[in-house]
């Protein structure tokens, strides 16, 4: 096990996230992207997303994305190409990046969890709630604990799989 799993393992321990149920690439181009994912994991669903009155990096923020999401058993594979507005996806992009992104936790209380990651040194740089139970928030993992980002998910029922 890579020693940034190892540390992603440790994190959803020590915060009781639970398992990882989703892997997601950012690409810089969804569709010369697809085939090559398709032919590791199937088909995908596609659409297109756009979020208004995110807060990305403490400021507020309108996104559009095209999304593709597929599977590996109870793994849902996420592809995200940023294609407008300041985010987590078009900031990798800007800084050279083309691949595995975030990992994402699915959890019951979104805004319960935060204060004890922000109190460890891990930082929200994006955050959006559409209703009193759906909301997600990208989470900054310290330099010192293997650095990355990944997603924290509330939404009712069962994790997909």
């Amino acid at each position: 096990m890579s020693e940034t799993a190892a540390n992603r393992q440790d994190t959803a321990q020590r915060f009781n996230l639970g398992a990882i149920d989703q892997v997601a690439y950012v690409v810089r181009d969804l569709e010369r992207a697809l085939p090559r994912f398709e032919a590791l994991f199937g088909s995908f669903t596609r659409m297109d997303s756009t979020t208004a009155g995110t807060t990305f990096r403490g400021k507020p923020s309108d996104v559009s994305l095209k999304l593709a999401f597929g599977r590996s058993g109870d793994l849902e594979i996420e592809l995200i190409e940023p294609v407008s507005g300041a985010g987590p996806h078009q900031e990798f992009i800007d800084a050279g990046g083309d691949g595995v992104h975030h990992v994402r936790f699915r959890v019951d209380d979104l805004d319960g969890h935060l204060p004890a990651l922000t109190d460890a040194g891990y930082e929200t740089i994006w955050y959006h709630r559409y209703t009193p139970e759906i909301a997600w928030a990208y989470v900054e993992v310290p330099v010192d604990e293997g650095g990355g980002l990944f997603e924290l998910l509330q939404m009712p029922g069962d994790p997909p799989g």
